[in-house]
């Protein structure tokens, strides 16, 4: 498992996308499954970046991990910022025009389309997220 911690800021995510992608390739990810757990990191690194720590700068520690048989990836993300569970959130309505939804949630949709398993914990004052995708 390999991991990278930098200040929770937009300013950052370059940084953050660009290490999962050097681990990717190194485990010969194809390239679908690449594109999707690069929106996937974005999605959730910029919502730790914007809401996590309000008005204040905190640390995310992302790591990457691979399992074989089957072939999959982990992807981790945990921050100290204020409990949130994306989890609890319902999908939003996506047969609804874009006039009739409600602000906000297709982030965390869009994420959990993109991986296979997800879930969520609270420990240690910080907040866990660990998603699983398969190839």
């Amino acid at each position: 498992m390999e991991a990278i911690t930098v200040a929770a800021t937009i300013d950052n995510l370059q940084q953050v996308t660009d290490f999962a992608t050097e681990k990717l390739e190194a485990h010969d990810c194809p390239l679908k499954a690449s594109m999707q757990l690069e929106l996937v990191i974005e999605e959730v690194f910029v919502n730790i970046a914007s809401y996590a720590y309000d008005d204040e700068t905190g640390n995310a520690t992302f790591y990457v991990d691979f399992e074989e048989n089957p072939t999959a990836v982990v992807l981790t993300f945990i921050d100290g910022g204020k409990p949130y569970n994306p989890l609890e959130k319902a999908d939003p309505d996506t047969s609804l025009g874009v006039d009739e939804r409600e602000i906000g949630g297709l982030g965390i949709f869009l994420v959990k389309n993109n991986v296979d398993e997800i879930s969520y914990e609270r420990t240690d004052d910080k907040n866990i997220l660990r998603m699983k995708k398969f190839f």
